[in-house]
């Protein structure tokens, strides 16, 4: 873990002034108060993060009943299992009688979950099978005493969880991009690799350097010769309307380049961000390899490379993007004030073999290597923002527009916050 000081003065009535001063100030960057106070971060983890829908893991990943995996975020930890009744559960891994944790390993397969501390017992789903001479506890009724459940659902074969009991609806929202995700058939695709990067900065500076393309061009020499995103769209979007009008033909999907956007505070509901659009690469390249050429089957129905690529967003910190041939999944997750994990997941086509139809250190080149290029320029993001000296800069009207998107929306929850509990 990265340290850094905190003021060890902070409080609610401080929380308050930063924001009102952040008011004052829009279109720059945040004060660094908001990367480096505990209180901040807590607040956000209750009134942001455990509120929101966040990717979990692909259905092929526990393709059996008693198949699991466990997500951290923060110090909370979650059972994603598939039950004996065949369906995707989320439960909290939090024992119903003095707290212990009932799981250890990351993954594996359990036909129960049993707390090591008192033996309680509870099937897959996280209902209670057994529990210890409970006879003699007064009104004990086990149908009520399961591991606490956490939302879940699955779309696509992606499964996505929420901790907030009052979450809206994620599904309807998602149909919003069925259409163009649907080309991938990630339904039957599976995971060719996925990979934890742990980041040791703030989860917004890790996050926002993913939401803006402005460092693209000097940072990510390998990406920004292939991915005209890195060009403002004045000058990318001839490149780009010629790949639109010639994608659904040439792709055989049709809708492939539909476009889509209800993020932060235009989501249809709190954390249930959806967006989508199909952006170009530069001609003679047709995918997102170190050369630019194909590395696996193509994925589900796509008939021929086109020369895009689709971007997608699913909640508040899960995005997406998809060659004809591969998939390339990003997920954030805070873990502690100095501590993200940054999860890449890589997707091919469900029936491909690995070694004959596609190499794995092929299909990730490209992006495990801007990703720790995005590491590398991710720290020296948070050492110059943690220190004292450091004032808030413009952004940039273009490239940092999503960035100034999710920024509203995040000092507009802790605003929020403040007037539910203190």
């Amino acid at each position: 873990m990265h340290l850094i000081n905190t003021q060890v003065d902070d409080s609610l009535e401080r929380l308050r002034a930063k924001l009102e001063q952040e008011k004052e100030r829009p279109h720059h960057a945040m004060d660094p108060y908001f990367y480096r106070s505990h209180l901040v971060h807590e607040r956000e983890l209750t009134h942001l993060v455990f509120k929101s829908w966040i990717y979990a893991l692909h259905v092929s990943e526990i393709p059996n009943a008693g198949d699991y995996q466990l997500l951290e975020i923060g110090e909370d930890n979650i059972i994603i299992a598939r039950g004996e009744d065949g369906n995707v559960h989320a439960m909290h891994n939090i024992c119903r009688h003095r707290g212990a944790r009932v799981c250890e390993q990351a993954s594996g397969n359990r036909k129960t979950f049993v707390c090591p501390y008192h033996g309680w017992v509870y099937n897959t789903d996280g209902s209670l099978k057994a529990a210890r001479e409970t006879h003699m506890m007064t009104d004990f009724r086990p149908e009520t005493m399961g591991l606490k459940q956490v939302r879940c659902v699955t779309f696509m074969g992606l499964v996505f969880i929420n901790c907030d009991p009052e979450a809206g609806d994620f599904l309807s929202a998602l149909e919003n991009i069925r259409q163009p995700l649907g080309a991938y058939d990630l339904d039957h695709a599976q995971v060719a690799h996925r990979q934890t990067y742990r980041i040791h900065a703030n989860w917004k500076l890790v996050l926002e350097n993913y939401l803006e393309c402005y460092h693209c061009a000097t940072s990510h020499r390998a990406y920004a010769k292939m991915h005209t995103l890195k060009d403002l769209e004045e000058k990318s979007a001839p490149i780009v309307n010629a790949m639109l009008e010639r994608a659904d033909a040439v792709t055989g999907i049709q809708g492939i380049s539909k476009e889509h956007t209800k993020i932060y505070l235009d989501a249809e509901s709190f954390g249930a961000c959806v967006h989508t659009m199909r952006y170009g690469l530069f001609d003679g390249y047709l995918t997102g390899s170190q050369d630019g050429k194909p590395v696996a089957p193509l994925m589900g129905n796509i008939k021929d490379y086109d020369g895009g690529a689709g971007d997608y967003q699913m909640g508040p910190l899960t995005f997406m993007l998809n060659y004809p041939d591969h998939c390339v999944l990003y997920r954030f997750i805070p873990r502690a004030l100095t501590e993200t994990d940054m999860e890449v997941v890589w997707f091919v086509r469900g029936d491909a073999v690995p070694g004959k139809d596609f190499d794995v250190e092929k299909v990730t080149w490209l992006w495990h290597h801007t990703t720790m290029e995005d590491e590398y320029i991710i720290m020296r993001n948070s050492l110059g923002v943690n220190s004292r000296f450091f004032e808030p800069g413009p952004y940039h009207p273009e490239f940092e527009f999503t960035l100034q998107k999710f920024v509203r929306w995040y000092l507009h929850t802790l605003e929020h916050s403040l007037s539910i509990n203190g």
